[in-house]
């Protein structure tokens, strides 16, 4: 068996003793052969087996079957090898917004024996710079559209940059076969590396291998989605950012189903989809949730009977009003770039409203303290799990020895668990505020705020203060802007000490027009500490 040329990627990984534990586990479904190319099983098996003239991608513009994925991405694949000169373990970036191309580009990468980079569109030169440079990148596809920006980095690893969409790639696909001989990777070859915490200074990549990328398909969705090939998914999440890898190529391709990709997805963009394309399964950040609520009404959501949020925690007023006003129940879900996927969720037979549910099929999670003991049920601590993923960064042993513990992945969060076992968001490790004396989850004053009827969007943190440790401070865009005053903000305070805990109440109130975010929902908090 051939191993790879380039051995960057597994030269990189933590030594076995800080890696995470997975021996505990014994289940059939996540057994994997020792030779397996991921792309095998989510892109080539449903050739094999007939399935290659269904619905794979829709945009609005196109429609390609599994099939026609198939043939580009073989030809892509004959490109990276013959024309670009990749070497077997060479890592390639990504430069892309969804569209069918990227997710062509992803698979022929990975039939090539290349690792996937794959990043966001937003993206500037400084940025890919540091990513091309810490996980020596020698080759990037990029769409011709996102051109301005790469053309502007310059890295000694950097060998080859080909540009696609009427472009470079497309010339040289046409004349390649249509059939490819995939590299023979192992099991626990690295498939892909995804960047986490920023990309300033030197930011964290973690690996993830190629039979992790098939277990997160039996993982989460048989354990809340129930998916069949007649589904059609959807969402705004980044390719780039694995909860969208999972939920808009991984999982519907592992099935057998079709995704319906969109560039820029505004709210309405989305709801025009679930209504055009008959979409069933939707993923979206809880800060969209709130928005599509607003004018779900507008549009024919029949089709719907799926909608999942994660990225951040899905605030108890959004879950309500988006079931108050379609009847579905947004499924919630905890996952992280280091375990690749969601590992906390549930399903509609045992979901509670405001928990983010309980660890799925192939993950267990505990709450612990700071000497890593298990604490009391409805006591917070620091959330632990372990299962079918773990976290893997590469050249960051001080990063590795934070993250894991006794072969646990510490995530950062701090939760509760209660008496049935079901987890509760608490805060971010960095996001409890902690004022003369009072424990004030950032979470739990936000979800008081959001239940006013003159507020849009709101996002708490704590700011340093002389006399009490830190204050409480909202941001807050109301639905009416012109009532931004002095005397509004007294009147929310006034408000908030009454529905309340009155020592939780924001101090400090700013009205802003919006909330800054990144490309995949998350509120960018650090940027309102600033």
């Amino acid at each position: 068996m051939k191993h790879y040329e380039d051995n960057f990627a597994h030269n990189s990984l933590p030594a076995l003793e800080l890696q995470p534990d997975y021996t505990f586990l014994d289940l059939p479904q996540f057994n994997r052969p020792d030779i397996l190319n991921c792309v095998e099983r989510l892109l080539d098996y449903h050739i094999h087996n007939g399935h290659g003239n269904a619905v794979c991608i829709q945009t609005f513009e196109e429609r390609w079957t599994y099939n026609d994925l198939y043939e580009k991405a073989n030809q892509i694949a004959y490109v990276l090898v013959e024309d670009l000169g990749l070497k077997s373990g060479n890592r390639v970036l990504i430069r892309s917004a969804n569209n069918p191309m990227m997710v062509a580009c992803w698979y022929a990468i990975l039939k090539a024996g290349g690792i996937v980079v794959a990043t966001m569109p937003l993206l500037r030169s400084k940025e890919l710079t540091t990513i091309i440079d810490c996980a020596e990148i020698s080759h990037v596809l990029c769409d011709s559209s996102l051109a301005e920006e790469m053309e502007l980095v310059q890295s000694p690893f950097l060998k080859r940059t080909c540009y696609y969409r009427a472009s470079e790639l497309e010339d040289l696909m046409q004349h390649k076969q249509k059939t490819f001989s995939n590299y023979h990777t192992k099991s626990d070859s690295v498939a892909l590396i995804g960047f986490t915490s920023g990309t300033t200074g030197l930011p964290k990549m973690t690996a993830h291998y190629h039979k992790d990328v098939l277990n997160i398909c039996e993982a989460f969705p048989n354990y809340s989605l129930q998916p069949t090939p007649n589904d059609v998914f959807t969402g705004s999440p980044p390719i780039g950012f694995t909860f969208g890898l999972g939920g808009l190529v991984l999982f519907p391709m592992y099935f057998g189903a079709s995704t319906f990709l969109i560039e820029k997805p505004t709210p309405d963009l989305l709801l025009q989809a679930i209504q055009d394309y008959k979409i069933s399964v939707c993923f979206t950040a809880p800060t969209a949730w709130r928005v599509l609520t607003a004018k779900v009404n507008e549009f024919d959501i029949s089709s719907l009977r799926k909608c999942v949020s994660a990225g951040e925690t899905l605030p108890l007023k959004v879950w309500e009003d988006w079931y108050n006003t379609t009847g579905l129940k947004i499924i919630d879900g905890i996952g992280a770039t280091e375990m690749l996927h969601i590992f906390i969720s549930s399903h509609e037979a045992n979901m509670k409203p405001g928990a983010t549910g309980v660890a799925i099929t192939g993950y267990e999670a505990k709450i612990i303290d700071n000497q890593g003991n298990e604490v009391p049920r409805n006591e917070p601590g620091r959330l632990a799990v372990r299962g079918i993923t773990g976290c893997k960064y590469l050249n960051r042993e001080d990063k590795q020895r934070e993250y894991m513990e006794n072969g646990w992945n510490l995530t950062g969060d701090i939760f509760r668990q209660d008496e049935e076992g079901y987890f509760w968001f608490v805060a971010r490790g960095d996001d409890m505020i902690i004022s003369s004396g009072y424990n004030i989850a950032a979470i739990e004053v936000e979800s008081v705020l959001l239940t006013h009827e003159e507020i849009l969007e709101c996002a708490v943190v704590g700011l340093p203060d002389e006399e009490r440790g830190m204050l409480v401070c909202a941001h807050i865009v109301l639905k009416e802007k012109h009532k931004a005053t002095d005397e509004f903000a007294k009147a929310i305070q006034q408000w908030f000490k009454e529905v309340a805990a009155p020592y939780k109440y924001p101090r400090i109130i700013n009205f802003i027009d919006v909330l800054p975010k990144t490309e995949t929902g998350k509120i960018q908090r650090f940027k309102l500490k600033q």
